[in-house]
């Protein structure tokens, strides 16, 4: 499984996701994670990035919305009750991960 987390130059979001994903790893100790910083938005057009942070698994970027358009912009996440955050829940990215493995 390939996960590359997508941020922007001092992106606010960026540590409280990557403490997230890390929980969400702990039982993954074989996955590797990719830090790729992205500046400009044909770069992250080309890299998939929907805001920042984004995480892609193996390419794919779970939590975009259909026709999500590609941005540099700070990202917020949803949960599950509806209220806006940094990063998706250490469920959410368990979930989605276990669905990556899954696929």
């Amino acid at each position: 499984m390939e996960l590359t987390l997508l941020t922007v130059p001092d992106c606010a979001n960026a540590t409280t996701f990557e403490e997230r994903l890390a929980a969400a790893l702990a039982d993954h100790p074989d996955v590797t994670l990719t830090r790729r910083e992205i500046s400009d938005e044909p770069t992250a057009a080309e890299a998939g990035m929907h805001g920042s942070p984004t995480l892609l698994i193996n390419g794919t970027d779970p939590f975009a919305m259909p026709g999500q358009a590609a941005s540099i912009s700070c990202r917020i996440y949803r949960d599950d009750e509806g209220r806006a955050g940094p990063a998706p829940s250490v469920g959410a990215l368990r979930r989605a991960i276990a669905a990556a493995g899954e696929a």
